[in-house]
């Protein structure tokens, strides 16, 4: 039993794949450690993500390239999950799904809502170093 225990384990760790040490940290929205990268000033993308929306399906791939990007290696991803934390919603003053928030620190530096043009996804995410 310990043995396929053991097995599964290596074959899940092997099945994810890991990230480039220059990627940004992405992590599933939870206010208090939203609030410690605002404290310590960090550049953060707040990513308001439904599974069955084709517009968060677009921006994703678009996000995961530049948070692997090495200008970015700063960033902090935080993905707000539309339909399961609505008072993240609310305290983010969110009301659609594929709504992108940049900050730096506690400062909110823009944010849009359906966009997919990768250009403006970027200009988006620079505003986060400023």
């Amino acid at each position: 039993m310990l043995r396929r225990v053991l097995l599964a384990a290596v074959l899940v760790t092997a099945a994810v794949p890991t990230l480039p040490a220059h990627a940004a940290t992405e992590a599933k929205f939870e206010p208090a450690a939203f609030a410690a990268a605002q404290a310590a000033g960090k550049p953060i993308l707040v990513e308001v993500h439904a599974d069955w929306c084709p517009t968060c399906v677009k921006q994703k791939p678009i996000l995961g390239r530049l948070g692997a990007d090495p200008a970015n290696k700063d960033l902090v991803r935080f993905v707000v999950d539309f339909d399961g934390q609505k008072d993240a919603l609310r305290a983010l003053n969110v009301r659609s799904q594929s709504t992108l928030i940049a900050f730096r620190g506690s400062e909110e530096k823009g944010r849009s809502v359906g966009v997919t043009d990768e250009a403006q996804i970027k200009a988006l995410v620079d505003k986060t170093r400023r």
